[in-house]
């Protein structure tokens, strides 16, 4: 079963929840705990390589990471394609490029390029009738049917409510799986989401309520964005610490190690090379 049917099904027993992951070490540690999926995110990507999420990484760079996570675990990825990298032709090619990648789901975005991060100032919107061709060549791009194409606008902080109604249904009327309202800051706007546009299948970003609350909302998938300050944090931290104080607690100590090891399947590695290793 491909990743993308695994994903399909999941979300038709409930809300699927994929927290933020930007390399293949945090989507294994996701796969471990028991997660259903993950996400990759495009902030997170952009900042591993040293840049603010602006528009600044190329559809390659996007799609190397997304076959890197991809590889790693046997779950659904589900990736930010940010606004498909051009026209409808563009867009496209990037359906085919992210799921040669692996890629089980991947969303774009209805901003003038480039693109801002979705909770930053400043974004700009390109008109309905240049996006909705987009997102018809995105789902007519597919190569396995199963892929789930996702609409995403940023209409709601340029535009306001009755636009992202508009924009949304024609998004869907387009054929999207799913509709992705970003930049919900507020429990008004988070109310807003599911009142206004209750008749559409939607992904939520954020993490305004729990997860058992956001699920009672109805969402088809939440994606958990903050993981991604939980492992900025952790680290500065525990950089931080080495520098004021010369050591870290745990230092190589404990299970972690043992743990990490074990994720990566040093033994597993370690048996095939015995293998092939000596007279056959």
């Amino acid at each position: 079963m491909s990743t993308a049917r695994k994903l399909r099904d999941a979300m038709s027993k409930g809300m699927v929840v994929a927290p933020f992951v930007y390399d293949a070490l945090q989507a294994k540690i996701a796969e471990r705990v028991g997660f259903e999926a993950v996400y990759m995110t495009g902030f997170g990507t952009a900042a591993s390589r040293g840049f603010p999420d602006l528009g600044l990484l190329t559809m390659s760079e996007m799609v190397d990471n997304a076959r890197i996570i991809s590889r790693s675990v046997t779950l659904p990825v589900i990736c930010d394609a940010d606004t498909g990298y051009g026209n409808p032709t563009n867009v496209w090619r990037t359906v085919r490029e992210y799921e040669h990648a692996g890629a089980a789901a991947l969303h774009i975005e209805d901003q003038v390029w480039p693109k801002r991060c979705g909770f930053l100032t400043g974004k700009q919107v390109i008109p309905l009738d240049e996006m909705v061709p987009k997102v018809r060549a995105a789902c007519d791009a597919r190569s396995n049917p199963d892929t789930v194409i996702i609409a995403r606008t940023d209409a709601l902080a340029v535009k306001g409510w009755e636009d992202v109604v508009r924009r949304t249904h024609a998004y869907r009327e387009a054929g999207a799986d799913l509709i992705f309202v970003d930049g919900i800051r507020t429990q008004d706007d988070l109310q807003n989401y599911v009142t206004r546009l209750n008749d559409l299948p939607l992904l939520y970003n954020g993490q305004l309520r729990p997860v058992a609350a956001l699920a009672n909302f109805g969402f088809k998938l939440t994606i958990y964005s903050g993981t991604l300050i939980a492992y900025y944090e952790a680290a500065r931290n525990a950089l931080t610490q080495l520098k004021q104080t010369g050591s870290l607690a745990g230092e190589l100590g404990g299970n972690a190690f043992g743990e990490l090891i074990d994720l990566l399947g040093v033994e597993e590695i370690d048996a095939r090379g015995k293998k092939y290793s000596g007279p056959a």
